[in-house]
């Protein structure tokens, strides 16, 4: 790519604005895997490039899934903790932005998936996909036993709503805990089934998303998924 284009680039990654990149050109921090420095119009692929020798962010179209803690709020701008803090800096200063793929609340834990392709965030979330996604829930009170049939009746409606949600499955793993499995993305919506029956979620966990789960990814971390966790992302 010619100067221009690798200046607007770098500055899309987040390496700063145009100005600034330019001044790392002139600084000699921008190279290639050799050690290189670059200079006019040099063509470098993304994995070519160095920056005070350390290889580039990933490149444009990432995907990232972060095992969110409680007490974080997905915003960019919110008081707070916001789990931008739990990524690169730089993260959030890219062109397009790396954003949340739907949202957890600031007291829900779990997977949360990010990128920066829209297109893939789209079709993630769009209401045909209808992509599974599965929590685990602590209750205030004993489960009664009839919330499964009720949730998966296709005719709860939440208050407020005027359409009925669709069918979820309920999994019964103790007097006070269950796992719910949801097949589309209302706001608040686990808490908000669990109080339409007369309960009342104390800690909240998403488990997983379409074919993919947490894994052994440590709480407050993230990591970049590869073709294949795409593929196993629409595969459930």
């Amino acid at each position: 790519m010619s100067k221009v284009k690798l200046l607007r680039y770098l500055a899309n990654l987040g390496y700063g604005s145009r100005r600034d990149v330019l001044a790392m050109f002139a600084d000699g921090r921008i190279g290639d895997a050799a050690g290189e420095a670059l200079y006019g119009d040099d063509v470098r692929a993304h994995d070519d490039i160095r920056i005070d020798g350390e290889p580039l962010d990933p490149a444009p179209g990432l995907l990232l899934m972060l095992n969110k803690p409680t007490g974080y709020t997905c915003s960019t701008k919110d008081q707070g903790r916001l789990i931008y803090d739990l990524l690169p800096r730089r993260f959030r200063q890219r062109d397009p932005v790396v954003s949340p793929v739907g949202r957890l609340d600031r007291d829900t834990s779990g997977l949360l998936l990010m990128t920066d392709d829209g297109t893939l965030l789209h079709r993630i979330i769009a209401p045909k996909s209808k992509l599974p996604k599965v929590y685990r829930a602590r209750l205030a009170g004993d489960l009664r036993g009839d919330e499964g049939p009720v949730f998966a009746s296709g005719t709860l409606m939440l208050e407020g709503e005027k359409t009925p949600l669709l069918p979820a499955e309920l999994e019964v793993l103790s007097a006070r805990e269950a796992r719910l499995t949801l097949h589309e993305g209302r706001y608040h919506q686990v808490r908000r089934m669990f109080a339409a029956v007369g309960n009342h979620v104390e800690a909240l966990h998403r488990e997983r998303i379409g074919g993919l789960d947490l894994g052994d990814l440590p709480e407050g971390e993230w990591r970049l998924l590869g073709d294949d966790e795409r593929v196993r992302l629409f595969a459930a």
